[in-house]
């Protein structure tokens, strides 16, 4: 790997590692989604970097691709289990790291087991290594502290301006015999559950990506697809933002649009995931430069 290409990973690592650590610090009992993300936002912003992803904050049964709608009302709760996953990017190169919070949920020991199998994958993460050995230290991590993975998410390969490039990495192991190479870069992410080990889609969606440039019967249509391609790269947006570039489109409106671009394969869409029993998920992630010794870029 190029060292200006590292130091653009390692920029980006520190900057998600800061702002994690920031909007842990702001989940609490009565405290505004909207907020915390908003804050989270502002955040990167000034640091000089850019958003991967829209901020995700996943809570209870929910495991992924939440994040605040448009006049977002929800708030935090005691006994709440949340998932504050965050994405930076510098030039393209992407830092991914995730964390839960309990907000004395009593699901303390989850959250343990997901970092636990974390680390101990972070550790075999060099040249020559399988895929699927990584994924059974993941798994047989989770299932002897007597949880489950979730078995149809998984971790991912990242490359300049790709969230998920190349190779997945799943929470269990399958028969992906993937050889690491040197300056590869994955962001692993240990999903652990009390449920039934599967995610399924829930009705909710607000993040979106760019897939192709298509007619739309709505004129608004060309804009946002040329806002989701080149404003944010072809990287996945919150529905939230397209608002705030186009302040005058109304929500209603804009989900119209939203659809309709969905079903052009215009747009793909990332509906938020829920344990398919609603047992409680935990998720712990770090990025990583595969190498004799692997770069935690995320730590």
């Amino acid at each position: 790997m190029e060292k200006e290409v590292l130091e653009k990973y390692k920029k980006a690592g520190l900057i998600c590692k800061e702002c994690l650590d920031f909007g842990s610090g702001l989940i609490k009992p009565g405290a505004k989604i909207l907020d915390l993300v908003e804050k989270i936002e502002e955040r990167i912003t000034k640091s000089g970097a850019g958003f991967a992803f829209p901020i995700n904050v996943s809570i209870n049964e929910v495991a992924a691709h939440d994040t605040a709608d448009v006049n977002e009302e929800r708030v935090f709760k005691e006994g709440d289990l949340v998932k504050l996953d965050i994405g930076v990017q510098v030039d393209g190169y992407i830092a991914d790291s995730a964390r839960t919070i309990s907000l004395n949920s009593g699901k303390e020991e989850m959250i343990k087991t997901a970092e636990r199998a974390l680390f101990e994958a972070l550790k075999v993460m060099i040249p020559g290594m399988h895929v699927f050995t990584v994924s059974e230290i993941i798994e047989e991590t989770i299932r002897k502290s007597g949880f489950g993975p979730i078995i149809n998410l998984t971790g991912h390969g990242l490359d300049q301006y790709k969230l998920h490039a190349r190779i997945e990495f799943p929470n269990v192991k399958t028969g992906i015999n993937y050889q690491m190479k040197d300056g590869d870069v994955f962001a692993l992410e240990p999903f652990v559950t009390d449920g039934s080990g599967k995610v399924i889609e829930t009705e909710r969606t607000f993040i979106y990506m760019f897939l192709s440039d298509r007619p739309s019967r709505f004129p608004e249509s060309r804009r946002i697809l040329e806002i989701a391609e080149k404003d944010f790269h072809g990287l996945p947006f919150a529905k939230r933002w397209i608002i705030q570039k186009i302040p005058n489109l109304s929500p209603i409106k804009l989900n119209l649009i939203l659809k309709q671009l969905v079903q052009s394969n215009s747009l793909y869409e990332y509906p938020a995931l829920r344990e398919i029993k609603n047992g409680f998920v935990a998720q712990a992630e770090h990025t990583v430069i595969v190498g004799d010794k692997p770069i935690i870029t995320t730590i």
